[in-house]
């Protein structure tokens, strides 16, 4: 089962904010991300993403193709 919860880190040890449903003595594998970081990775890769769309050259001459045109209809 897997369980997302805040920790603060004092004095070498993690402490979970909250109960945790574990036995004593279980091993669990941690990712620890900050939580007071502004932006992280989320931040750097919307970044890159707004940047790319800026540098597309979406543009048309003239009037779109109707359906019929678009389908070989007419």
């Amino acid at each position: 089962m897997t369980q997302i919860t805040e920790a603060i880190y004092s004095a070498g040890v993690l402490r979970p904010v909250g109960d945790l449903a574990l036995r004593e003595a279980q091993r669990v594998r941690l990712i620890v991300q900050p939580l007071d970081e502004p932006g992280g990775e989320r931040a750097a890769a919307l970044e890159r993403l707004l940047k790319g769309i800026e540098s597309m050259a979406f543009f048309s001459d003239g009037a779109l193709p109707t359906r019929d045109e678009l389908h070989g209809r007419s």
